[in-house]
């Protein structure tokens, strides 16, 4: 039975190791509603979000080296799709404590 359910992925202390933030499961398909970056320690920043195709590794760029700045918050709002086994994934360049909240609308067929 198809189902659609909002939910909430919230990744605190994201540094330069990759984090995924939505492990993607075939038979889903999933809509980003927004994303926000806070930088939590006091040191601006850069960081990247990702979609891992498949987790094969192939990374498909969305922000790349995208600057935030220390205790600032960072906003991404326009939606986007992911499916199946694809993975959202984030870093930052160095070893930073940024947390991240990802709201998204999970839906099965």
């Amino acid at each position: 039975m198809a189902s659609e359910l909002l939910k909430v992925s919230r990744n605190a202390g994201v540094t330069n190791s990759e984090r995924v933030l939505i492990d993607g499961v075939s038979g889903h398909t999933y809509t980003i509603l927004s994303i926000l970056f806070c930088e939590t320690a006091g040191a601006a920043e850069t960081f990247d979000l990702y979609i891992d195709n498949d987790g094969s590794g192939t990374d498909i760029e969305i922000y790349s080296d995208q600057a935030l700045g220390a205790n600032e918050t960072f906003e991404h709002t326009t939606k986007f799709v992911i499916g199946g086994t694809d993975h959202l994934c984030a870093a930052t360049a160095n070893g930073a404590d940024v947390d991240i909240v990802v709201s998204y609308l999970d839906q099965t067929i």
